[in-house]
């Protein structure tokens, strides 16, 4: 991958996600939010071009979604 960062990416996350982030971020030290942010993305396409099983892109979420959106990470049962 190139170092090149000429491609600008906006995201909206959850309250949730966003604390995910942060919670890598902090406990990897790293230095800003966009770090964190690459850094799982590296992690994930890696992990992905390894185990490529062709899963649904739904499987992508950080949180689990029920019928009215993200759930908690502590709430596994959306419908409960």
């Amino acid at each position: 991958m190139s170092d090149i960062r000429d491609e600008r990416l906006q995201v909206m996350l959850s309250p949730d996600e966003l604390t995910a982030i942060d919670d890598f971020r902090f406990k990897h030290r790293m230095p800003t939010r966009a770090a964190a942010v690459r850094e799982l993305l590296k992690l994930g396409l890696t992990a992905q071009a390894a185990d490529g099983d062709g899963a649904k892109s739904s499987n992508y979420g950080v949180f689990s979604r029920g019928p009215d959106g993200h759930t908690t990470a502590s709430d596994p049962d959306p419908t409960a």
